[in-house]
């Protein structure tokens, strides 16, 4: 198998990584409504509106990012709406460590920072959009 086959399949199986675990998250909101993120944010004095937001970040790039369309871009949102969440919510985790001495936000990095390097690499070959354009 060539190299550039196998490095097609690495983006691929990374972004069905990326996407495939933030759909959990995802469903769950479409399932039960974004009711507790509404009042995580009036709990920091932000509009509770900003929690329809989850479902671009949670439900709309996962799918873009899984398909290969529009994917740099796609998980950039990502990046930034799990980013915004995790500050958030679980802010306090990066400056402790866990009851496992292991970092206390190794969970929160991977989710953020994994769609970058999705954003980095692009989509691969096994795609649904190719364009020249650098974003895709």
């Amino acid at each position: 198998m060539s190299r550039e086959r196998l490095d097609d399949i690495g983006k691929l199986v990374l972004r069905v990584l990326v996407a495939g675990l933030m759909l959990f998250h995802g469903l769950d909101k479409l399932r039960h409504g974004p009711g507790h993120v509404a009042m995580d944010l009036a709990e920091h004095g932000l509009p509770q509106a900003l929690a329809h937001g989850v479902y671009l970040g949670e439900v709309v790039a996962p799918l873009f990012v899984l398909a290969g369309l529009w994917t740099r871009v796609f998980a950039l949102v990502y990046a930034g709406n799990i980013a915004f969440a995790t500050l958030l919510v679980h802010g306090g985790d990066f400056v402790r460590l866990s009851h496992t001495g292991g970092w206390g936000a190794e969970l929160w990095a991977f989710y953020i920072v994994a769609p970058v390097v999705v954003a980095l690499l692009g989509p691969g070959r096994m795609a649904l959009r190719h364009s020249p354009f650098p974003w895709d």
